[in-house]
Parts: C-alpha cells; structure tokens; sequence
C-alpha cells in the first residue's frame, strides 16, 4: 500500500498491559505473558498506539531503570520501527518504576511531553483525622502523555495518552487495619473521597491542555486515549468531554470531545469485567473533527476473564484484565 493509502487509513488503539515488566502472583513469568499479548498487539494493526502500565525494572551493570519488557513484548512485530516517547521520573529523564505510559506511532513524531501539574497545581486536603494543620497534598501518581504526530498534508494529529487514579480509597496513616481494610467507614470513605478528587484533577488537567489545543486551532484533530478508571457518564469522563448537556451552552459544541465507543451496540461496550460486571473503563475520545473521520471502532474483549474472580483465587492470568480499543479513520 503507498504511503499516501497508509496515512488515508489511520488505526489508533489504546491497551493497558497491566503492569507489563513485572512477574504477577502465580510465578506468571513475563515471557508467558509476552507471548500472549504480541498476538493481540498484532490483531490490532495500529498506526498509533497508546500503552499503559508499563514498569521499569532495573537492569544491566549500572541498574537503571529501562522499558526492558516493552522492548521484548515489541520484537518481531512491526511496532519495532515506530517512533515512541513515554512518560519519566517528574524529578528526573528515567522511567517511573512503574505504570509508564507510552506512545509507539507510525507516523512522524514531532513532539512529546509530559503534563504533570504543570496546569493544575496538587490540591490541599485538611485531613479529618489528623492533627497536622498543613493537611496533605493530593499530587497525581502519574503525569499524562502528549504527543504531536505528522500527517499528510501538513496537519498535525494530537494525541494524548493517560491513566487516571483507580476508584480505591488512599491509604491515611494509621487508619488501615490490613492491606485492603480500614479501622473505620469514616476512614475509609475520606481515602475514597480523596481518590476521586485526585482521579477528577487529572482529568480537569487533560481537559486543560485539549482547551489549549483548540484555542490555536477549533479544527484540531485531536484523540484522548487510555485507561480512566472511569464509565462514560462519571465525573472524569464527563470533565474531559465537556458536552454541551453539561456545559449548557450549545456555542461550545466544537470544543466537545466524542466518545467513539458510542458508535457500538451498548452489550459490547466493555472492556473490564469485574465481579460480572461488565464495565467500559478505557477510551477513545476525539474532538468533534477527528470523529467525523471515524469509520469504526473495535473492543476486543473477547476472551475478557473477570479481574475480581482471578483476585480472591490469588492467581491472575498472564493476559490483561483490560481489552483493548482500536479506531479507524479515513482522512481526506
């Protein structure tokens, strides 16, 4: 196919690998999962790909800290040859030790950063059961991903990969009575809290830099992909589409972001089961003129094993809990 049939057609997915470069409960080598999860990195035959849950173990003489499993997961497949950028220690140019996000893309890449509280800065949160007046600093755990990547013609597509907090309460010292119990439901219901504020404040910092981007450009093309720990209608999601049945206001209809999986049957808009609950926590978002462009859109959850069964029998599977989602686009 010509380069010019190449970039008309256009396949952007996004796939958390869980913890990929980390061996899991079951002595699950990270060679047994490799060999499961290049066949669904194959099927999806994406030009661009966004990767979540990426760890770094340390390695070679000098023990830094290297994509070393995502390096091996990617052999022999053609994702070897795409340009990449991944996040990196906020306090330094090496990968976090773990849950990386990365960006592998066909086509040229022109510019990657990281966004980390560079537009929201971390919340103060008076903690109820603490005699410290300062209160606690709701930092995020991790930073998101923004990519610019050329396409014919001299337009730009912008591509913005993140992994928003998980809905598990945060743990308050001295409150815990276990790994997963807590001395009381007070307790307990202020960590959770806590976590949807966090969750909440980096999906505001996403919609921020998508507010940037269309203010140089109401056409921009622009797909926010990864793993929200969040269904289309609660709070993260909803802050980062910005409909205009939220907004109220239908002159900021072009800045609305469109959730593609809208476009399948409601019984296939999943992604995680989760104690038989079948639930759609991992997106593709695209601003309204990216999804005029969109043709279709797969989940491939397929052979989805329930990620809450496999817990409380303590052995988890060497594929991921998460299906991943895959878009095309026909551009002009």
């Amino acid at each position: 196919m010509a380069e010019e049939e190449r970039q008309a057609t256009m396949r952007i997915a996004t796939f958390n690998l869980e913890n990929l470069g980390t061996t899991r409960p079951g002595d699950q080598s990270v060679a047994a999962r490799l060999a499961l999860l290049r066949p669904q990195l194959l099927r999806l035959n994406a030009d661009v790909l966004c990767i979540q849950e990426v760890n770094a173990p340390r390695g070679g003489t000098d023990g830094t800290r290297t994509l070393s499993a995502l390096d091996r997961l990617l052999e022999e497949t053609p994702y070897v040859g795409y340009a990449r950028c991944a996040t990196h220690h906020p306090e330094g140019t090496v990968p976090m030790d773990r849950h990386n996000l990365v960006i592998a893309s066909r086509l040229p890449l022109q510019s990657c950063r990281q966004v980390f509280h560079d537009l929201v800065p971390p919340p103060r949160h008076g903690l109820l059961r603490d005699d410290d007046d300062a209160g606690a600093v709701l930092a995020w755990e991790r930073p998101l991903l923004h990519a610019t990547l050329g396409l014919a013609g001299g337009r730009v597509l912008h591509v913005l990969n993140l992994h928003l907090r998980a809905p598990l309460a945060v743990s308050l010292p001295g409150h815990k009575s276990g790994p997963f119990s807590w001395d009381s439901t007070a307790a307990w219901a202020e960590g959770f809290m806590i976590a949807a504020l966090k969750r909440s404040g980096q999906a505001l910092e996403a919609r921020l830099v998508v507010d940037a981007i269309l203010d140089e450009d109401p056409q921009a093309l622009i797909v926010v992909a990864g793993d929200f720990n969040a269904e289309a209608a609660e709070s993260p999601t909803r802050i980062l589409m910005a409909c205009p049945d939220d907004t109220g206001n239908t002159a900021l209809s072009g800045r609305a972001l469109v959730a593609l999986e809208h476009g399948l049957p409601a019984e296939r808009r999943y992604t995680v089961i989760h104690g038989g609950r079948h639930v759609m926590l991992d997106h593709l978002l695209a601003s309204t003129a990216l999804a005029a462009s969109c043709r279709g859109l797969e989940i491939h959850n397929e052979a989805l094993s329930d990620e809450l069964t496999a817990f409380a029998k303590n052995s988890q599977s060497p594929e991921s809990y998460h299906a991943p989602v895959v878009a095309t686009f026909e551009l002009d």
